[in-house]
């Protein structure tokens, strides 16, 4: 396949924009522990969560207080986060705080979340919940190779009122020549985004929020579920876009085992599923559809082709307009 220049630049940028680099903890909302089993949550009338379950073979007992909900993306203020004593207690009260720790949580009754283990409807209402989330998984479909990669995340949200929302579309880039797919991620209505990357898209203040991108049945990788991408939602809009081409993973900061060469992708599936970090100690969401399909010029494609466009200009991001007429 020929491709033109600008389309050659644009696809060397997005692969740069779109890389994910693991998000230093506390990025995820939020990141607790790796692997966990046997989860058990409990929550006093102290608004303090007990966690306690096994990791690598040994029982923990963690202390979580401080932090509900979320603030709007703001120079001037630092996201809400968790304190976490690890030793269940002692390093805040200094006394085996976890054996004498009284539970007064009903059971969860708050809406249904993705990857849920375990949760509780404290006594004000609030709601607690623990995700079990594979959020090292390698893109561009490759399958883990390291032990790492295999790693569950274990992430607590605490939240009150409603969540936050993903909305996704799809539609065609570059004169319908590739599938993209695209959405925004807002919280009461506002847009969720960060105000820095790394070179590799990845966020650095805790406000950014990763989206992540998996693919069913691609042929370009095999049978199952595997991670495509991930990128951040975008600084105003809360908008984010993907185009599926194909990727050099030797380029732009991604992990590929030994041995690779070539090409990678598009990662053009039967079904996608999209996994959104809530922004501050909100759950995350997600969303799953049916892949729309290559495109055909017919009536019906068109007509598709044209809603894509409406909704991309309401978005009023520049950058999901790029390779769009």
């Amino acid at each position: 396949m020929v491709l033109s220049m600008a389309l050659r630049w644009w696809m060397a940028v997005s692969a740069l924009l779109a890389a994910m680099v693991l998000p230093a903890a506390g990025q995820a909302s939020q990141l607790i522990d790796r692997n966990a089993v046997g989860l058990q949550i409990e929550v006093n009338h102290k608004g303090e969560a007990l966690l306690t379950y096994r990791s690598g073979g040994v029982l923990k007992h963690v202390l979580a207080w401080g932090a509900v909900n979320a603030l709007g993306p703001s120079v001037d203020a630092t996201q809400v986060r968790f304190q976490l004593d690890y030793a269940g207690g002692w390093g805040k009260y200094h006394s085996e705080y976890w054996k004498t720790f009284v539970d007064s949580c009903r059971p969860y009754s708050g809406p249904p979340i993705p990857y849920f283990v375990a949760g509780c409807t404290a006594p004000d209402g609030s709601y607690w919940a623990a995700q079990a989330f594979p959020q090292p998984l390698p893109d561009l479909g490759f399958s883990p190779w390291t032990g790492a990669q295999r790693d569950v995340w274990l992430e607590l949200s605490h939240w009150s009122g409603p969540l936050p929302k993903l909305e996704v579309w799809q539609g065609w880039i570059y004169n319908n020549r590739y599938d993209e797919i695209f959405g925004r991620l807002t919280y009461n209505g506002q847009p969720v985004y960060g105000f820095g990357t790394t070179a590799h898209g990845a966020p650095t203040d805790g406000f950014g929020r990763l989206v992540y991108l998996d693919t069913l049945n691609a042929p370009a990788y095999g049978p199952g579920w595997r991670r495509e991408n991930s990128f951040v939602s975008h600084n105003p809009t809360g908008a984010f876009c993907y185009g599926f081409y194909p990727l050099n993973p030797k380029v732009g900061g991604y992990q590929y085992p030994p041995g690779a060469v070539g090409l990678r992708g598009p990662g053009v599936g039967t079904r996608y599923r999209i996994t959104a970090e809530g922004p501050g100690v909100t759950p995350d969401i997600s969303w799953e559809g049916a892949a729309l399909g290559s495109y055909a010029a017919e009536s019906a494609a068109r007509q598709l082709a044209s809603n894509q466009m409406s909704v991309l200009h309401t978005l009023a991001d520049k950058s999901c307009l790029v390779g769009h007429s």
